[in-house]
């Protein structure tokens, strides 16, 4: 696990997009000439314990601000200096919060780019992900991508 804005290298998280505009421009960090492949997937959702930060509401009730979200975590972390998203994440998950809704902080990103990254997901409630393929399109094992 290489870690990310809202989890540490040994902290899970799944990281999902509300727009399929804005997964693509979170996965194609890093790539600005060259579109890179990906799968892209939909994900029914039914999690309670989320905590909104796009509102001023919910900043204020995880004791944030929007500054803060927007730190340049990667380069804090590889000064091994503290990130404050991290620390964020851990004081989070700590109080039983099983993800947060945020703006997405990718290049081009804008005030409809938004993002649901989860820390604790399962089959099943309170916490249910699970994955749309109804007509059974993705593959089954890794044999599929060899």
């Amino acid at each position: 696990m290489y870690g990310g804005r809202f989890n540490r290298p040994s902290t899970a998280c799944f990281y999902t997009s509300l727009r399929l505009e804005t997964a693509w421009l979170e996965a194609q960090q890093g790539f600005a000439f060259k579109a890179q492949p990906m799968t892209l997937s939909s994900y029914r959702i039914d999690c309670s314990d989320i905590l909104d930060l796009t509102t001023d509401e919910g900043l204020a009730a995880a004791l944030v601000t929007r500054a803060e979200l927007a730190c340049a975590w990667e380069v804090l972390a590889a000064d091994r200096k503290p990130v404050p998203t991290w620390e964020l994440a851990d004081r989070l998950i700590e109080a039983g919060c099983a993800g947060i809704i945020v703006p997405s902080f990718a290049a081009r990103a804008g005030e409809r780019d938004i993002n649901l990254v989860l820390w604790r997901w399962t089959r099943d409630k309170p916490h249910k992900v699970t994955v749309v393929d109804d007509d059974n399109r993705l593959p089954k094992d890794r044999s599929s991508w060899q």
